[in-house]
């Protein structure tokens, strides 16, 4: 593989195999003002949630690879201690996007780029309206990371206030991540978005313990129509079906398979292992383990 050295690679190339390598980043879109009252807004994709209890973001204005220069972001916020951090949307990325220009310090970022300011509850920076979810934050904690080019400043902020905009919640009052239409950061000029095909669920196993890779047996295991998430899937499973049900849904299901290749096993076997791969990529787990183990019941 192709080996990267930070020490010996210049901080320019180095930012861009970071970031193509890390992401999608979510985009947080801060809003800050200083001590005489004028306001900033700019994106950050260093940037995530990290606790619920307190909730704590964390997002990173780093110093400028060029000139090494801080942040507007990062001058208000030691200035005064309030964030509030705005959740961006397809629908506002390209203003987003604008509002991230190198303007000079005191120009209004919220004129700029065209978005609405709206006052805050708990704290002193404005919100944009257009965000589908703002939070309020206080500043708890600034941490420098570096004093040359490239260095990050930790701003680790607490929410104090979240305001959501009702259109994208679901009947059960939860954020509906279709509707939310989120978008992130990848490397050089590339964004993705969170919507549509993009979008796919995997269960949690926060309650169930899967019998795991390891348990499955070795003619499975080394298909070479199987991939590592097959496996994965395959090996999140609590408990094999039983022999019955695998006898059941084998006369059911692929007494066709077995017809048109009784005379020759190792085609049969490829064949169920293919048909097995078609169920996964479908999330039927259950079938794909009836059609794996049929071949030696």
């Amino acid at each position: 593989m192709f080996r990267v050295d930070p020490k010996e690679t210049p901080i320019p190339k180095l930012h861009g195999y970071l970031l193509g390598a890390v992401g999608p980043r979510p985009i947080a879109f801060a809003s800050t003002i200083d001590k005489t009252g004028k306001a900033n807004l700019a994106p950050f994709s260093f940037f995530n949630v990290f606790s619920a209890n307190p909730p704590i973001l964390i997002f990173s204005p780093a110093r400028s690879g060029r000139t090494n220069t801080t942040k507007h972001t990062y001058d208000n916020v030691k200035e005064v201690a309030e964030v509030v951090i705005n959740i961006v949307n397809h629908d506002m990325v390209h203003q987003m996007s604008l509002a991230s220009s190198e303007y000079a310090k005191g120009v209004d970022e919220f004129i700029k780029s065209g978005f609405t300011p709206i006052a805050s509850e708990k704290v002193k920076p404005f919100r944009v309206k257009e965000s589908p979810v703002q939070l309020e934050c206080k500043v708890n904690q600034v941490i420098e990371l570096g004093n040359q080019g490239g260095a990050g400043n930790l701003i680790i902020c607490e929410v104090v206030l979240i305001h959501i905009n009702e259109t994208i919640l679901d009947a059960k009052g939860v954020i509906d991540q279709q509707k939310i239409d989120l978008v992130a950061r990848m490397g050089g000029n590339w964004y993705c978005r969170a919507h549509g095909d993009a979008l796919f669920e995997i269960e949690k196993p926060l309650t169930t313990l899967g019998i795991g890779v390891d348990a499955i047996p070795g003619d499975i295991r080394n298909s070479r129509f199987l991939s590592g998430n097959h496996l994965g899937q395959l090996g999140n499973v609590e408990s094999l079906p039983d022999e019955t049900d695998v006898n059941e849904y084998k006369l059911l299901e692929l007494s066709d398979l077995f017809i048109a290749h009784e005379k020759d096993a190792a085609k049969l076997e490829n064949e169920l292992h293919k048909h097995a791969a078609l169920l996964l990529d479908q999330n039927k787990v259950k079938e794909a383990w009836m059609t794996l183990l049929s071949f030696n019941n």
